[in-house]
């Protein structure tokens, strides 16, 4: 594959990464409404949850189910399963940066039962929330950097525009992860990435050269994000949830499989079609299965 085309078929994919921000809502922030962070029972553990439309529970509209953030998010079972109250800080459309830096977050972006930043960011908010509750935190997530690769899409080098972004991804969670680290002291941190959403191309007629963009998008998670994401999150001691791994997203390309509704394709292929949106909807985010799947994966790598 040529170098020019190997560029454009990237800046397809991170195009279509950068949607796990759900629909941004510009709602500005209402800082006096009440906050679920204060006044824990004293016998009462903790799960604070960072990120962006992942940890929300974001899902698109589907078989009458209006677009919007669910309670069936793999926040929500993990929290749910392990016998944790949930304080969930994750803002849909974040990018690291945001997270680290950015006050606020809109009603609308915000998980089911969110509290209120009251202007802080999503980092401030955690760090107050780990101290608020210290040696009751049961459990630390993070999901992060999928919306810092969306401008890459419109880059005239996409594969540079990537190389700076991940950097970007890197800087940012260098700066972010200790202070949670200190504040959470020795509670569980994990760390997560996300489905290779791409292979999802080999069957949508959205994508002309389909096949070559699944085929890529094995070495752009596997060699490239997630090595970066993982570098950092073991630094502060995280464990590092590998969910393209958990859902199928390394298998060989030539293992193939019979689906119900595509026919003969790759079992990656099938497996990314369960378990996201992406498929019929060309929509990145989880379906009920995923949220499943990356729960079950996060309670695995934490002991639980």
């Amino acid at each position: 594959m040529s170098g020019l085309r190997r560029s454009a078929l990237v800046g397809v994919l991170l195009v279509v990464l950068g949607a796990c921000g759900g629909e941004p809502d510009s709602t500005p922030p209402t800082p006096n409404s009440a906050s679920t962070t204060g006044d824990a029972a004293p016998a009462e553990r903790v799960y604070v949850s960072l990120g962006d439309s992942y940890a929300t529970g974001y899902r698109p509209a589907d078989a009458g189910t209006p677009a919007g953030a669910d309670p069936a998010g793999f926040a929500y079972l993990v929290a749910e399963r392990s016998q944790l109250r949930l304080i969930n800080l994750a803002c849909s459309g974040a990018t690291s940066a945001q997270m680290r830096a950015e006050p606020g977050c809109a009603p609308g972006n915000r998980g089911p039962d969110a509290p209120d930043p009251a202007g802080r960011t999503q980092l401030d908010a955690a760090v107050q929330a780990l101290r608020d509750h210290r040696g009751r935190v049961g459990l630390v997530t993070v999901v992060i950097g999928g919306n810092d690769l969306a401008p890459c899409a419109r880059a005239q080098d996409a594969l540079a525009c990537a190389s700076q972004a991940v950097a970007a991804v890197r800087a940012n969670l260098a700066a972010a992860l200790p202070a949670l680290r200190e504040a959470a002291g020795d509670a569980p941190i994990a760390g997560l990435t996300y489905p290779d959403v791409f292979l999802g191309a080999w069957v949508s007629p959205a994508f002309p050269n389909g096949q070559d963009l699944a085929r890529l998008s094995v070495p752009l998670f596997r060699d490239f994000f997630n090595t970066a994401l993982k570098a950092e999150y073991e630094k502060v001691g995280a464990k590092f949830v590998d969910v393209t791994a958990t859902t199928g997203g390394y298998g060989p390309l030539t293992e193939m499989t019979q689906d119900p509704a595509y026919g003969r394709i790759p079992t990656p292929v099938a497996k990314v079609c369960a378990l996201t949106y992406f498929c019929e909807h060309t929509d990145v985010h989880p379906t009920p299965a995923g949220h499943e799947a990356i729960a079950s994966a996060v309670l695995s790598a934490t002991g639980r």
